[in-house]
């Protein structure tokens, strides 16, 4: 039995981040397109993912940004979170893959959207361990993240690990480090080039 390091964003679930945006701003298209920058993809989104700055911070310089129309502080978490559907394949996969493998979650990801995801999603309490972002500190681009996950058991050899993950710059990092990987495109294609492991 191996150990499955499933990503969560775009392998479990897609990511609608422009729903978020699309819902708060006060500028149209064209504001949301820089709530995006700002908070989606830019440096102080992956401090946030590393645990650097905790939820109420990040939801108050949302909540303060003048982009941003204005509401009340729960409706802008629940819009930042509501952003998720379940992924073609996910449900039929995670079965597929727990009877001959213990499944891991691996994620970059904030405490807002996790809680978010393992109260609306069953399917993430399928896997035995979490290993997020937020709480050791590292992206899975930085090595620091695989070597967050193979000090955890040392009764594995780094060969034992499977990353399915939709970053090139991830699948990268774990190999490097001895984990195998697999670049995800959708279901069909990982049991087709994967088999069963």
């Amino acid at each position: 039995m191996g150990i499955i390091l499933l990503d969560i964003g775009n392998v479990i679930v897609d990511v609608e981040f422009k729903k978020f945006c699309s819902s708060v701003s006060r500028h149209g298209a064209a504001g949301a397109e820089r709530l995006f920058n700002r908070y989606c993809v830019s440096e102080v989104k992956l401090r946030f993912d590393k645990g650097l700055v905790a939820p109420s911070e990040y939801l108050a310089m949302m909540a303060g940004d003048p982009e941003i129309r204005r509401m009340p502080i729960n409706e802008l978490k629940t819009a930042w979170q509501d952003i998720f559907t379940l992924t073609d394949g996910i449900e039929d996969a995670i079965q597929r893959l727990r009877k001959r493998h213990a499944i891991w979650i691996t994620s970059d990801t904030d405490p807002l959207h996790f809680t978010f995801l393992l109260n609306n999603f069953p399917v993430l309490k399928q896997a035995s361990r979490y290993l997020l972002s937020y709480e050791h500190g590292y992206l899975k681009r930085e090595p620091g993240a695989f070597t967050e996950i193979l000090g955890t058991v040392f009764s594995r050899q780094p060969d034992e690990f499977l990353l399915i993950d939709d970053r090139e710059d991830n699948c990268r990092c774990a190999e490097a480090c001895g984990i195998r990987a697999h670049l995800f495109t959708g279901w069909p294609r990982v049991f087709e080039e994967s088999g069963d492991f």
